[in-house]
């Protein structure tokens, strides 16, 4: 089990949560990082006493520093591509790193998983889906395919015509999680599961053509692997990220968790529907983009970045979304060659287009 972490991101759901289950497994907490709610932060820090505290949004820089502290475990809990960087510092560094920051594989995934075998780290994921594939798998090869199970958002059911009409109040309500507004609203738009698609491409080695996604509201099933002989494993449990945290924590073992039980009974009927990828095109422009490669998932992380941003502040509608990540994706110049500078570079591109 990890015996130190240091927590890019503490003040947000998955840090506080993150510090919550290290207090409660006795891991020692060595530094934390905010990038702006400097008062919980201030709160962390008189409870867990790390030894360093970072403000990103006063020293990027040192987001680094602390992702490089020797013997440690990095949580990345950053939400967005800034997250990219101290991931990559911290493999580098010989660090494990436990990833809740999809951003960063989804733009940096090539390099990120050849530099943590070069230097032969793990890069495990916190987010629940790619939590159960992992567990799912266990070692066993032979897949045949990645069941990756999506909630539907707040939109599950409405066709491309109803979507117009939508509010940002509405899309802002998940029916299982309790999010941020970036990640629910990725959920609603199902970019969150295009996201998704292409970290599981990058975590476990497969095509994406190897990945089925299929909405299942109850969200009790968190995902599922098909192999080779047509036998399926699914994890479940409750909809509760302390779950996965956990097991990130102290993977492979399972300790005991405060966590409610699951209750197959209690769950009565579970259903699943396909995605509907007319209303949701979203979900092909990721897959478009992994199969192109190179610099292609950057461009549509960094463009979906903007979109929603824009949404956030009442510049576009809900449905307009969709039509704006393409049209920046459309018109962005991309390259199959990867690394860190090209990624700087392309969101940098990105973030200069004019609205």
């Amino acid at each position: 089990m990890i015996k130190q972490i240091v927590v890019l991101g503490s003040t947000g759901s998955v840090g506080s949560q993150t510090l919550q289950a290290a207090k409660e497994l006795g891991i020692k907490v060595k530094a934390l990082s905010a990038h702006s709610n400097t008062k919980l932060l201030a709160k962390q820090a008189a409870e867990f006493s790390p030894e360093r505290v970072c403000v990103s949004s006063e020293n990027p820089d040192m987001l680094c520093e602390i992702a490089a502290m020797p013997g440690c475990a990095v949580v990345n809990a950053i939400v967005g591509s800034a997250g990219l960087k101290p991931t990559l510092v911290a493999v580098n560094a010989g660090n494990d790193v436990a990833i809740a920051n999809k951003e960063a594989l989804v733009a940096g995934g090539e390099i990120i998983m050849a530099s943590a075998k070069e230097k032969n780290v793990r890069v495990i994921p916190v987010d629940s889906e790619h939590s159960a594939i992992m567990q799912c798998l266990d070692g066993k090869n032979a897949v045949h395919k990645i069941i990756l199970t999506a909630s539907g958002g707040a939109f599950f059911g409405y066709g491309k015509k109803r979507l117009k009409g939508v509010s940002k109040e509405a899309a802002l309500r998940h029916p299982n999680w309790n999010m941020g507004a970036k990640v629910t609203v990725d959920s609603a738009t199902l970019m969150n599961k295009g996201l998704e698609l292409i970290e599981a491409v990058r975590l476990f080695g497969v095509d994406e053509s190897q990945i089925e996604i299929v909405v299942h509201p109850q969200s009790i099933i968190h995902s599922a692997v098909e192999f080779a002989d047509g036998s399926v494993i699914a994890q479940m449990g409750v909809p509760d990220m302390r779950l996965p945290i956990r097991y990130a924590l102290t993977c492979p073992e399972k300790p005991p968790s405060p966590v409610r039980r699951l209750s197959l009974v209690e769950a009565g009927r579970l259903t699943f529907a396909e995605a509907d990828e007319k209303a949701f095109p979203l979900l092909g422009l990721a897959r478009e983009a992994v199969r192109l490669g190179g610099n292609a998932p950057c461009v549509l992380n960094a463009a979906n970045e903007a979109a929603v941003e824009m949404f956030l502040r009442d510049k576009i509608k809900f449905y307009q979304i969709a039509e704006t990540v393409a049209e920046i994706f459309a018109k962005t110049d991309k390259t199959k060659d990867i690394s860190l500078e090209i990624i700087e570079d392309t969101e940098k591109q990105i973030k200069g287009i004019k609205f």
